[in-house]
């Protein structure tokens, strides 16, 4: 049955009839404005491409307005897609184009209106200025799908955007609370080399060069604000894949407004100590974990918490995430020679009382750090290691001498971040979490705090089992029982600290 045929002759009379004959409300154009659109549920792209959107009533239900009731792909992409509970809707094909066409015009005119604000009435060229509202100024589709793929991305929360060309086509994920969510699949491996090259483009890489990696960055921008892109585009057997870092400083700026220990989740016995062991006047306070466990996070909530004004605090940082107010902040720029350990040096000249060291990723950092804590200042910083005991084996493999380490390390936190159960559906999927059931993080820690008989094992290269001994009977909680404490209490499942915890 040819629907657009049919509704060119008849119009609205189709679309009563066959409500009536599917048992499927139809919905007018009014009542598809007077609701919320629900991108993050149906992407813009993906509701131009199969002709149909999703929208939220006043009472939070979802409705999928559908311009072609017998696209049963559409249907069946859908279902799959939503794991949420909605009801169909029917509506002239014409009326959901022109509807997800005025939510488009509406979104440009917003933020070129705030762009116009900004730049004093000029907006700048759409070839210096990557921002969302020159990008969606073409018609061509490639260019839409990757504007409406980072739109969904940010509204969603997500902090990387994964592009994966397959046999097929491309794949797009977005991690969301540390966690990969499939947003939406693209049919066609030259959509997926189109897509790809856009993002060089954007970037600013060489699209000739498919055989080696390559990195690069760019801004775009949404309600008025920019937002930094770090790009990393890998070769893989079917073209190449895409990785896209969401650097939201404004956004990131609002989530840690008053930030301290307390907000981050942590057992009340890890803040006190970890209070006590900010307002110490020298040594070494060590943060470990993977990439993005929240390591940073947990040194600005320490940093702010001391900050009153009265020491001279310095950090160097690979990239500067967020501003800390009265704090001297330089970023790592190995380009033009500035590297951790050449910042630190300079930063001992520069009177400071307590120095945060983003990242310790080689002998001359590490060693510099080290000496800084035993001349006394109080150095913050951060390692990858995978438990608090795995970074004494970190620092003595980069050459560190032992009794240097352990005279200038006050304590070591390793952490984890544990998705916590949606507020709002209480663990069983709604639209508010993407129907994945939980929605925010808590950190986890284990902290280790130096004695005297800790440092004397570590010095006689004790092994493991006797530190950590040692360790749990000086008060350390490992990392596991601080996750179980959050599944006894309710806040999670067993199988979310499975995933980022070891099963003892």
């Amino acid at each position: 049955m040819n629907i657009e045929v049919l509704e060119r002759e008849h119009g609205a009379d189709v679309v009563k009839h066959l409500s009536q004959a599917l048992h499927m409300p139809a919905m007018s154009a009014a009542e598809m404005d007077a609701a919320q659109a629900a991108f993050d549920l149906v992407p813009y792209a993906e509701a131009t491409r199969r002709g149909c959107v999703a929208l939220r009533g006043d009472e939070g239900d979802i409705y999928i307005v559908l311009g072609n009731p017998f696209d049963l792909d559409t249907q069946d992409w859908l279902e799959e897609r939503l794991a949420v509970p909605f009801r169909y809707r029917l509506a002239l094909r014409q009326e959901v184009a022109d509807y997800l066409a005025r939510q488009e015009t509406e979104m440009r005119a917003l933020q070129g209106a705030t762009a116009e604000l900004q730049t004093g009435g000029a907006v700048k060229d759409a070839a210096q200025d990557l921002s969302f509202e020159t990008i969606s100024e073409t018609d061509s589709p490639v260019v839409r799908l990757v504007a409406s793929t980072l739109y969904d991305a940010i509204k969603a929360g997500a902090s990387d955007v994964h592009l994966e060309t397959n046999a097929t086509g491309l794949t797009i994920k977005y991690r969301i609370d540390g966690v990969l969510t499939p947003a939406e699949t693209v049919p066609g491996t030259e959509v997926a080399d189109q897509v790809i090259s856009r993002i060089k483009v954007m970037s600013e890489l060489d699209i000739a060069e498919r055989r080696v990696p390559q990195d690069g960055r760019f801004k775009a921008r949404r309600e008025g604000r920019e937002i930094d892109f770090r790009v990393s585009v890998m070769p893989s057997v079917f073209g190449e894949d895409a990785v896209l870092r969401i650097l939201d400083r404004r956004a990131l700026s609002d989530q840690l407004k008053g930030l301290t220990l307390d907000a981050l989740g942590f057992d009340a016995e890890i803040i006190g100590r970890m209070r006590q062991l900010s307002a110490e006047p020298y040594g070494m306070l060590l943060v470990t974990g993977p990439t993005g466990s929240g390591k940073t996070t947990s040194l600005y909530a320490t940093i702010t918490e001391v900050n009153k004004g009265l020491d001279k605090i310095i950090t160097i940082e690979d990239p500067v995430e967020y501003q800390l107010p009265g704090v001297l902040q330089i970023p790592v720029n190995e380009q033009k020679g500035l590297t951790f350990a050449r910042g630190l040096r300079s930063i001992l000249r520069h009177d400071p009382d307590r120095i945060m060291v983003g990242e310790i990723r080689d002998p001359e950092t590490a060693e510099i750090a080290v000496q800084s804590a035993l001349t006394g200042h109080l150095v913050y910083t951060t390692v990858h290691a995978n438990n608090a005991f795995d970074v004494l084996g970190r620092f003595m493999h980069m050459g560190v001498d032992p009794y240097n380490l352990v005279s200038a390390l006050n304590a070591v936190l390793a952490q984890r971040l544990v998705r916590v159960f949606c507020p709002a559906c209480k663990s069983k999927g709604c639209a508010q979490c993407r129907a994945s059931g939980f929605r925010g993080r808590k950190a986890i820690g284990e902290l280790l705090v130096l004695n005297d008989e800790l440092r004397e094992l570590i010095i006689a290269r004790a092994p493991a089992r006797k530190l950590k001994e040692v360790a749990r009977a000086a008060g350390t909680l490992p990392l596991r029982e601080a996750a179980m404490r959050l599944v006894t209490n309710g806040e999670t499942s067993l199988e979310e600290i499975n995933r980022v915890t070891f099963v003892a």
